[in-house]
């Protein structure tokens, strides 16, 4: 099987990390892989190393000279399948199709990691419409392009998956010392970029709730976004200078999560979010919203506690009873480990994709 893999982003986040696992997971399989990821992107700079991997990204959602570049790559390559892994890449992979497919034609696959609607503008509807599968990251997000009008036999649900083995070899990075924490203080970290959708704002003000119940408390929000000034002034404004840090993006977040004592995601949406299965397979015990596809990966009273989305005073409440309750947090950590293993590994990820590639092949080769 050859398929070409596309992800224009120029950060790291979660869907980049996807994206390197897929492409690693099915070169192990035996898979012929090439990357197309953006020239000054992270993701081409961490997968330079681990095969061919080729520089090209669009300007815009719509860019011609992008989709003519990438249609005589595929006219050369002949890839069985084009996964096209976010909206841009979607639109430059319909874009080089539609100016020239290899014969045979390669099926077009999407990752959907976003539990946002599909943009209502008629070059979105036609760029989605050249789309054979998409692959979503969770049933919630499946259900969602049903309701947009996308053919359910068109979609199917694979859940991301971290590699599990690598979060337990990974050093813990001791998060007191590297803050100035006090040494006996609990720590509540959260992990994701600063946007509004991940919803921080919430947890900064569950913090101000959470301190006058347990004055020691701290709490670390790892992450670099357009919001950090914002941000910034809420925790002045609450005089929580002293209990909550966003000390920015860092390179060894899985050894930190290893060293909270509780891990909180705030999100007003999210797609499945995979901190939180970085954190399940670090042991951590979860508060989170019920937002998007989360209620697919914590199991509420098992692995971790949900809150209704924007409710700070239900988020206070719940990292409150779980600092006081120690024995509670190993529980739902080790529960959370052993759910994170078995349902949400990055091989299962794999061999979920790869057969989904199979199912289209096999399609495709039954019409000729």
């Amino acid at each position: 099987m050859f398929s070409v893999q596309i992800d224009t982003a120029t950060s790291w986040r979660g869907g980049q990390n996807q994206v390197l696992l897929t492409t690693i997971g099915l070169r192990q399989l035996g898979h012929h892989v090439v990357l197309v990821a953006h020239p000054d992107g992270e993701l081409r700079r961490r997968a330079a190393e681990g095969g061919e991997v080729l520089a090209l990204a669009p300007k815009g959602e719509v860019d011609f000279s992008a989709g003519w570049r990438l249609s005589r790559v595929l006219r050369r390559l002949k890839p069985d399948i084009v996964h096209a892994h976010d909206p841009h890449a979607v639109a430059m992979a319909s874009l080089a199709l539609s100016l020239g497919a290899p014969d045979p034609a390669p099926s077009l696959v999407a990752a959907r990691r976003v539990d946002f609607h599909i943009k209502g503008n008629s070059f979105s509807r036609w760029k989605y419409r050249q789309v054979d599968r998409f692959l979503c990251a969770s049933e919630t997000i499946r259900r969602m392009l049903i309701e947009d009008g996308i053919d359910a036999d068109r979609t199917l649900t694979v859940h991301e998956g971290i590699d599990v083995d690598r979060v337990a070899r990974t050093p813990m990075v001791d998060v007191h010392a590297e803050y100035w924490l006090p040494h006996d203080a609990p720590v509540v970290g959260n992990v994701a970029a600063l946007v509004p959708h991940k919803g921080q704002r919430h947890l900064i003000d569950a913090a101000a709730l959470v301190v006058r119940d347990v004055p020691d408390a701290r709490f670390v929000i790892l992450g670099e976004g357009e919001l950090r000034q914002e941000l910034e002034h809420q925790v002045r404004t609450l005089g929580l200078e002293r209990h909550v840090f966003l000390p920015g993006f860092r390179a060894d977040v899985l050894g930190l999560i290893k060293s909270f004592d509780l891990f909180v995601m705030s999100s007003v949406t999210e797609g499945l979010g995979t901190s939180l299965l970085d954190a399940m397979a670090a042991s951590r015990p979860i508060v989170a919203t019920s937002a998007g596809g989360i209620p697919e990966v914590v199991v509420h009273e098992e692995t971790g506690l949900l809150v209704e989305p924007r409710d700070h005073h239900a988020m206070a409440s719940s990292i409150v009873r779980l600092l006081r309750d120690p024995e509670g947090r190993s529980r739902m950590g080790a529960a959370g480990f052993q759910r994170a293993y078995t349902r949400f590994s990055v091989d299962r990820m794999v061999r979920e994709t790869a057969a989904a590639y199979e199912a289209l092949v096999a399609a495709r080769r039954g019409q000729h």
